[in-house]
């Protein structure tokens, strides 16, 4: 056995109960993911859409487009008809991980300095 590999089986022997928190943060954890399943919240988009909504690149918005998939938190569906059209949604895990973001959001709100609460933020642009 390798020395990483030890190291590897310590680490996570040792950290064994945050280690599904650590698992979940690195599939979800960027800003650009989490920005992408809060824009499919209300419903499904085309990947245009995404982009704007999100303001990210095209690269960007596929790479992430493309772990959310792999992970099942959204769905892809695509309509043959010409021209081509290429959907996104949450499927019911990523409508389940976002009820669980709230409460992150909430507990940030609460105890984070300098976070806005989105609730009031939004109120002010309006």
């Amino acid at each position: 056995m390798s020395t990483a590999s030890t190291r590897q089986d310590e680490v996570h022997t040792k950290n064994v109960e945050a280690c599904p928190v650590v698992q979940a943060v690195e599939t979800v954890g960027t800003p650009w993911r989490l920005q992408i399943l809060y824009a499919l919240r209300e419903s499904e988009l085309r990947f245009n859409e995404l982009k704007r909504a999100t303001g990210g690149r095209s690269k960007t918005v596929s790479d992430a487009l493309d772990v959310l998939t792999d992970e099942s938190l959204i769905a892809r569906r695509t309509e043959e008809a010409a021209p081509i059209a290429v959907y996104y949604q949450l499927t019911e895990k990523g409508k389940t991980l976002l009820s669980r973001l709230d409460e992150v959001s909430q507990w940030a709100v609460e105890w984070m300095d300098d976070v806005d609460d989105p609730d009031e933020f939004t109120q002010r642009l309006r």
